[in-house]
C-alpha cells in the first residue's frame, strides 16, 4: 500500500478534526464542559507505580487515588474499557467498568479521543495480565483535543515538524522529555559546582548600549523612551569583569546570548552559556577547574567518565591533553615549524585549501583559518588548545614569554569547541589599543569586530585584580551528555526558517 500524499494526509486530518468538533458540540449539548478547571491529582504515574508496586491481584488495597493525564490509547471491550494515560512522569492504565461508573457516564467514553486530557478517581489493582492499573469509579474530562496525534505506528519522526511543533514532539516522544530533564540536571550540576566553590551567581543586562565580550555580529534594536540603539548581548563578559572591579572575587552567570549568525546543527542565534570569573587565578587554574567540573558532570549525568557520542566514546577522565596552537598546527595539520612563522607560506597554504582569507591578513588570523579547516574536526579530545594569537584574542593577557600569543585556551571535545577561557587583560592602556584595532577592523567591514567600550576602559582604569574567566556552552555540553547530533535537539524551541504553506 502506497504512502498517502501530503494533500491526502491534510484531508484525512481535516475530517478527523471535524469529527472531534461534532463530539465537542455533543458534550456541550449534554451540559458538560469540554475544557474544565483544576483537578489536583494526588499521584503521578511514577509515584503510583512506586507506592503500589507490591499490590497483588487477590488483595487490592482499599484506598482511592486521583490521577490525570493525556489519553494515548482507548480499547473498548463492550461493558469495560482500558485507557492508557500519560502524565509528566510516565504512563499508567485506567480500567473503566460500565457497572462501576454507571451506564450514562460510561457511554460518554465514546465522546473521548486519543489526545484528550482526563482526570480519574479510583482504586489501584492488578489486571489478569498483572499490570498495575486504576479501577475507575469516576472521571472528568479536563480538555478536549481537537487535533489527532500522529498515528502510533508512524510516530513523529519528521525533524521539521518535531522542531516546529515541540509540544507535539514532547507528547509522543518520551525520549525528548528525558532529554529536557537531562538538560536541567546539567544546569543544576554546574550551578551547584560553582556555588560550592564560593562563586556568586549574578545577572547582567541582556540589552546593552555597546555589545562586547565576543567577536560576533549582534542583533540591534531601538529603545524609544531612551531614544537610543541597544544590542542584544553577544556575551556577558564585560559586565562580569566590572563586578571584579567592584570587589566580587568569584562570579558566574547562566546567560542567554544572541549572535546574528547562521543556523545549523551546531549554531542557534539564541543560545545558553555559563560564564564565570575568578580573581587572582590564571587560565591554567581554570584548566584544572574545568577538568574537575566536566568529569564530575559525566559521572552525575551519564554515570561514567566514558560518554557515548556519535558511535564512539569520549573519555573524560582527567588529566586531559594540552597542545598549543603551534603544536596542533604541526602535529595535526602537518605544518613545518618554519612555515608557521612565515606569513607568505601560510597565505599560500590557506589559498591552496580554498580558504577565504584577505591578502593582508595577519599571521595569527592565518594560523586560525588553517586550524579551523584542518585541525578542529580532528580534536576528539578532550584537549585544551592554548596560546592563541593576539590578533584573535582582544580581551586576553599577553603571554610573558611570547608577546605574539595570549594566555588563552579553548576546550575541544568531539571535534567542536566547548569552552573558551583566558587570563584576563587588566592593563587599560593595552586594552584601549586593542579596542582601537578592533574599531579599525570594523570600519574596514568586519561586522564581528569589537566596539570600543569607554565605560569598561574607565572601570579598568580604577583597577581590576588579576583574574581568569571562562565561557562554557551549555547547549553543546548537553549535546555531548545526551548523544545528540544537532543543537536543535537540546533547545526546546529552536529558531527555524519561516514555515511555508504547501
Amino acid at each position: 500500500m502506497s504512502e498517502p500524499s501530503p494533500n491526502e494526509r491534510k484531508l484525512h486530518i481535516s475530517s478527523l478534526v471535524e469529527a472531534r468538533l461534532r463530539k465537542l458540540k455533543d458534550l456541550e449539548d449534554a451540559g458538560l464542559s469540554p475544557f474544565g478547571a483544576g483537578f489536583a491529582p494526588d499521584l503521578t504515574a511514577a509515584a503510583f507505580r512506586e507506592r503500589f508496586s507490591t499490590v497483588i491481584a487477590e488483595d487490592p488495597p482499599e484506598v482511592s487515588v486521583k490521577m490525570a493525564g493525556r489519553i494515548l490509547a482507548l480499547r473498548n471491550m463492550g461493558r469495560a474499557s482500558f485507557v492508557r494515560i500519560r502524565d509528566s512522569s510516565g504512563d499508567f492504565q485506567a480500567y473503566f467498568s460500565r457497572d462501576l461508573v454507571g451506564p450514562e457516564h460510561y457511554n460518554l467514553l465514546k465522546k473521548l479521543d486519543v489526545g484528550d486530557i482526563i482526570g480519574v478517581r479510583g482504586r489501584p489493582f492488578r489486571t489478569r495480565t498483572g499490570e498495575l492499573s486504576v479501577m475507575v469509579d469516576d472521571y472528568t474530562l479536563l480538555t478536549k483535543s481537537l487535533r489527532p496525534l500522529p498515528e502510533k505506528w508512524h510516530g513523529l519522526s519528521d525533524v521539521e515538524i518535531r522542531y516546529r511543533q515541540r509540544y507535539l514532539d514532547l507528547i509522543v516522544n518520551p525520549g525528548v522529555r528525558d532529554l529536557v530533564r537531562k538538560r536541567v540536571q546539567v544546569v543544576n550540576y554546574l550551578r551547584r559546582f560553582l556555588t560550592d566553590r564560593g562563586f556568586l551567581e549574578v545577572e547582567t543586562p541582556m540589552m546593552q548600549p555597546i555589545p562586547g565580550g565576543a567577536t560576533a555580529r549582534p542583533f540591534e534594536t531601538y529603545h524609544h523612551a531612551l531614544d537610543r540603539n541597544l544590542y542584544l548581548r553577544v556575551a556577558p563578559e564585560l559586565y562580569l569583569k566590572r563586578l571584579l572591579v567592584g570587589g566580587f572575587d568569584r562570579v558566574f552567570e547562566i546567560n542567554r546570548n544572541f549572535r546574528n549568525e547562521g543556523v545549523s546543527t551546531q549554531h542557534n542565534p539564541e543560545f545558553t552559556m555559563i560564564e564565570f570569573y575568578q580573581a587572582y587565578a590564571t587560565y591554567q587554574d581554570l584548566m584544572l577547574l574545568t577538568e574537575e567540573m566536566l568529569s564530575g558532570l559525566a559521572l552525575e549525568v551519564v554515570g561514567s567518565y566514558e560518554v557515548p557520542y556519535g558511535g564512539q566514546v569520549v573519555n573524560l577522565s582527567p588529566p586531559w591533553r594540552r597542545l598549543t596552537v603551534k603544536e596542533a598546527l604541526q602535529t595535526i595539520a602537518g605544518l613545518r615549524a618554519e612555515e608557521i612563522s612565515d606569513r607568505n607560506a601560510l597565505l599560500a597554504k590557506a589559498r591552496a585549501l580554498g580558504l577565504d582569507v584577505e591578502e593582508h591578513a595577519p599571521l595569527g588570523k592565518l594560523w586560525m583559518a588553517i586550524f579551523d579547516e584542518q585541525v578542529e574536526h580532528q580534536l576528539w579530545g578532550p584537549v585544551f588548545i592554548h596560546e592563541y594569537p593576539v590578533e584573535v584574542s582582544p580581551l586576553a593577557r599577553r603571554n610573558e614569554k611570547d608577546l605574539t600569543v595570549v594566555d588563552r585556551f579553548e576546550l575541544y571535545i568531539a571535534g567542536r569547541e566547548m569552552a573558551n577561557a583566558f587570563t584576563e587583560l587588566t592593563d587599560p592602556l593595552d586594552q584601549r589599543a586593542r579596542f582601537e584595532e578592533q574599531v579599525e577592523a570594523r570600519a574596514a567591514g568586519d561586522e564581528e569586530a569589537h566596539f570600543l567600550d569607554e565605560d569598561f576602559l574607565r572601570a579598568l582604569e580604577y583597577g581590576m585584580p588579576p583574574a581568569a574567566g571562562e565561557g562554557l556552552g551549555i547547549d553543546r555540553l548537553v549535546m555531548l551528555m545526551t548523544d545528540s547530533r544537532s543543537i536543535r535537539e537540546v533547545i526546546l524551541f529552536p529558531h527555524m526558517r519561516p514555515e511555508h504553506e504547501g
